[in-house]
């Protein structure tokens, strides 16, 4: 026979047992615990650290990673800039790029790169055209004429394309460089990551400042020009001869016309000329007075560089000033207006032709 088991082994198993049982318990409550803390930690952190830091912690949302998608995967690009303050010259190196994104199916591109300023984009240059390759060698280089006092308004911008025989050309990014944002006293070569391309710029083709004053009781419309900035460059040298010319616009035809002289080779012409044109009181709702802006040509015919016009038709600026006037009466009104392409301006207009006679038989 079996002999009797002590009270005091019975009662080490129990306890035994009990302690294996609580030491189960707790890893079990640990463990179902442990995961839920370090969330509401988590959760509690993001409300005291910085926005930044929160936006890195969190998951993004589906926006940013578009955007990163269209940001990252380009390639690069190296350059040069170079500015020659005495000849006021900016000198573009355009280097090489690297690990440029395959336009093509063969997993390559052809790119090239254009580059131009946002101050003159009819202005641009091109490299050559190099084949089935991710990682061009360019090493060339480009000048624009840039006045100092432009500099810091204009902004380089060089592009790069996938060449297509048969199809539009693809970019592949760009670089966008503000010129305000790096020091041009000494030669600046750097690499930059290619963005995803930005809007097509509208090309600026300048303001005009000038004056409207109407009398009433006497019918008199008094337009006095006064000066002009930033216009658009329309010669080899990257200066114009500008004049203006104010018309008078009756019932949609061209009525009445006076002009400026010409100053010669600037981009800031001041005038500082008055006309008066009588505009009797019962017609000044019918009239459109147009202000362009010319580059005088003694060779070849003149060419518009921007219009704009005002009447109870305009609008905006326009239509602003105008509307001032007519509230103020005999008081001059001044005011800056930036200036338009001229076909934008005609068609607004809408001028009617003048009819025109019929020969007379032979």
């Amino acid at each position: 026979n079996l002999a009797p088991v002590p009270k005091w082994a019975l009662i080490a198993m129990a306890v035994a047992v009990g302690v294996l049982f609580l030491l189960c318990l707790i890893c079990i409550i640990r463990c179902c615990c442990g995961k839920k803390k370090p969330k509401k930690k988590e959760r509690v952190s993001l409300c005291a650290i910085s926005s930044s830091t929160t936006a890195s912690l969190v998951q993004p949302e589906m926006e940013d990673l578009e955007r990163c998608a269209e940001q990252t995967g380009r390639g690069k690009l190296q350059y040069s800039l170079e500015y020659n303050f005495r000849a006021q010259e900016l000198k573009v190196g355009v280097k090489q790029a690297a690990e440029l994104k395959a336009m093509d199916s063969g997993g390559t591109s052809d790119p090239y790169v254009i580059i131009y300023l946002t101050s003159d984009t009819k202005k641009r240059y091109e490299t050559k055209v190099y084949r089935k390759t991710l990682n061009p060698v360019f090493n060339e280089s480009f000048t624009f004429q840039v006045p100092q006092a432009e500099v810091l308004e204009s902004t380089l911008v060089m592009q790069i394309y996938d060449f297509n025989r048969f199809a539009k050309h693809d970019i592949i990014g760009e670089v966008r460089l503000p010129l305000a944002s790096v020091s041009l006293q000494h030669i600046i070569e750097q690499w930059s990551d290619l963005a995803a391309a930005g809007k097509v710029e509208e090309e600026q083709l300048g303001e005009i400042c000038f004056s409207l004053r109407y009398v009433p009781s006497t019918g008199k419309l008094t337009v006095l020009i006064l000066e002009a900035k930033k216009l658009k460059r329309m010669n080899s040298h990257g200066l114009s001869d500008p004049f203006v010319k104010v018309h008078l616009i009756l019932n949609r035809r061209k009525w009445k016309k006076k002009m400026t002289s010409v100053k010669k080779n600037t981009l800031r012409p001041y005038f500082n000329e008055v006309f008066v044109f009588e505009v009797p009181f019962n017609q000044i709702k019918n009239v459109d007075v147009v202000i362009s802006v010319w580059d005088h040509d003694k060779v070849t015919k003149n060419e518009p560089i921007g219009k704009l016009f005002l009447g109870c038709r305009a609008t905006g600026n326009q239509l602003r000033h105008w509307s001032d006037m007519l509230s103020n009466p005999r008081r001059p009104l001044t005011q800056w207006h930036s200036l338009q392409p001229p076909d934008v301006v005609d068609k607004a207009l809408g001028l009617k032709s003048h009819l025109k006679l019929p020969l007379p038989p032979r």
